[in-house]
C-alpha cells in the first residue's frame, strides 16, 4: 500500500514542478517579446541578462557589494534573534512585561522603515553602522512578536511538569518555553530575514554605502538595466535560499510541524 501510494505522490510532485517551469517560461517569453516590441533598448530583458550574467557575477565589484549587503543582513539577524527572543519570551510569559512594552513593539513593527532612516543617519551618520541598525530595526519586532505568541501557546502540561521538578524561571523560559515556541520563531525568522534584506537595500539606497542596493541604483541610473537586474535576481535568490533553509530546518528538526503539508 505504501509503495502504491507513493506513485501518485511522486507524479504530483513532478506535475507541480512541470507547471512551475512552464509558467516561468511563459513569463520570460512575454517579458522578452514585450521589451523588444515596446520598450527602449536599454530596458532589461531575459536575453540581455543572460549575456551579462557571468561577467557581473565574476566581477570583484559585484562580489564586494553582495558580501557587504549579505554580511550586514546576517549580522543584523543574529542581533535581532538574540534580542527579539528575549523580548518576546518576556512579553509572552510576564504579565508586567507584556503590559509595559507590547504597544511599543506593535507601533515600531508597523512603522515604515523609510520613516526611521533619517533618524538613524542622524544618530549614526552615513556609515555601515546605520545600515546594520536599519537591518536590526527591520527584523527585530517580527521575531519578538512571534516569540511572544509562541510563549503564550506553550501547553500548560509542560509548565506543570517543570514546576513539579522545581525548575527555576530561567530554566522554564529557555528549557521549556523556547523549544516549544520554535515553530513560531521559525515563522518570525522567515519574516525577519525578508524584512532585514529589504532594510539593508533601502539603507544603501538612502545612505550610499557599498552594497547591492548601491550597485542596483548606480546601474539603473546609468542605463545598465541588465546589470542592475542581475543584482535584483541575486537578492531574490538569497531570499529564496533562506526560505529553503528554514523549510529544511523545519522538516529536519521539527517533524511534527507541517506533517500534513502537501509536497511542493
Amino acid at each position: 500500500m505504501t509503495a502504491i501510494a507513493a506513485v501518485p505522490r511522486q507524479r504530483l510532485v513532478v506535475s507541480s514542478l512541470g507547471l512551475k517551469l512552464a509558467a516561468g517560461l511563459v513569463l520570460l517569453t512575454v517579458w522578452e517579446i514585450g521589451v523588444r516590441l515596446w520598450a527602449p533598448a536599454y530596458v532589461a530583458r531575459p536575453s540581455g541578462i543572460v549575456m551579462v550574467l557571468a561577467p557581473v557575477l565574476t566581477s570583484a565589484r559585484f562580489s564586494g557589494a553582495a558580501w557587504a549587503t549579505l554580511s550586514a543582513v546576517i549580522e543584523g539577524l543574529v542581533i535581532a534573534l538574540v534580542v527579539g527572543i528575549a523580548v518576546g519570551i518576556a512579553m509572552g510569559r510576564s504579565f508586567l512585561a507584556d503590559r509595559l512594552i507590547r504597544y511599543y513593539v506593535f507601533a515600531l513593527f508597523a512603522m515604515p522603515m523609510v520613516a526611521i532612516l533619517p533618524l538613524i543617519t542622524l544618530w549614526l551618520g552615513y556609515t555601515d553602522a546605520a545600515r546594520l541598525a536599519t537591518v536590526v530595526f527591520a527584523a527585530l519586532f517580527s521575531i519578538a512578536l512571534n516569540a511572544a505568541d509562541g510563549a503564550r501557546a506553550v501547553p500548560n502540561e509542560y509548565l506543570e511538569v517543570a514546576a513539579s521538578f522545581r525548575a527555576s524561571r530561567a530554566r522554564v523560559w529557555f528549557g521549556v518555553v523556547l523549544p516549544a515556541a520554535l515553530p513560531y520563531l521559525l515563522a518570525g525568522t522567515r519574516l525577519a530575514a525578508a524584512r532585514g534584506l529589504i532594510g539593508a537595500v533601502l539603507a544603501e539606497f538612502f545612505i550610499s554605502v557599498d552594497g547591492l542596493g548601491t550597485y542596483i541604483l548606480y546601474n539603473s541610473r546609468s542605463f545598465h538595466h541588465n546589470e542592475a537586474m542581475v543584482g535584483v535576481l541575486v537578492l531574490a535568490g538569497c531570499g529564496m535560499g533562506f526560505e529553503a533553509l528554514v523549510n529544511w530546518t523545519t522538516r529536519r528538526y521539527l517533524p511534527w510541524y507541517r506533517r500534513d503539508e502537501t509536497p511542493r
